[in-house]
């Protein structure tokens, strides 16, 4: 295991991505969706991910997915992705994409990727210090949370996890490929405005 530290992250407006991606109509309020699917699973291991998803108006919500994996079922009543890693299902499933509609609008998980792979997985413990004033110097009052944004390339963060708890400042992320990782971090507020990324944190991880 390793541990990094993230810069602190100033809440303000800015135009990072929030990790969700939405369409909507002035008459009807889009959907929200969150979640953190595992990057890798091991070969005889059961992939299971299910998003959290909500809607202001109550409306019904069907899911969907854009590169579904193979070996993997999906369940469009809750967004549950799920399905045993065999041998022949080694190899890298990219850009699946898990959206949430309520039949007007609609919302969508960043694109992710799915390792699978018969070697030993590690994981990396970040934290982080909570930021005390917004953009313009004055004090931050409704810190809401964090999102962190991680990836094998500098610059490149294909993986996020949402933290809707400003009292946590350390997150461990497991079943990751040994290897470099990048990492940054930004901060929202209760109205969902979003600070622009920390500075970037390298960590090594390694297997136990």
């Amino acid at each position: 295991m390793v541990s990094g530290c993230l810069s602190d992250p100033k809440p303000g407006g800015s135009d990072v991505d929030t990790g969700t991606k939405s369409t909507t109509d002035t008459s009807n309020s889009a959907p929200s969706i969150a979640g953190s699917p595992a990057s890798a699973i091991l070969v005889g291991d059961t992939y299971l991910f299910k998003p959290s998803a909500s809607d202001a108006d109550g409306d019904e919500l069907t899911f969907s997915i854009s590169n579904q994996p193979r070996w993997a079922n999906f369940d469009s009543k809750t967004g549950q992705l799920t399905g045993q890693i065999l041998l022949g299902d080694i190899g890298v499933y990219e850009r699946i994409r898990i959206s949430v509609t309520d039949g007007t609008a609609t919302a969508s998980l960043l694109d992710f990727s799915i390792t699978a792979t018969n070697s030993a997985l590690g994981s990396m413990t970040l934290s982080w210090a909570a930021p005390t004033e917004n953009t313009d110097g004055t004090p931050l009052l409704d810190l809401a949370g964090y999102n962190l944004y991680f990836g094998r390339s500098r610059g490149t963060y294909s993986n996020q996890i949402r933290i809707d708890n400003p009292s946590i400042n350390i997150y461990v992320v497991e079943n990751l490929l040994p290897g470099t990782y990048y990492i940054v971090a930004t901060s929202f507020n209760a109205q969902g405005d979003e600070s622009a990324y920390s500075n970037e944190a390298t960590e090594t991880v390694t297997t136990p």
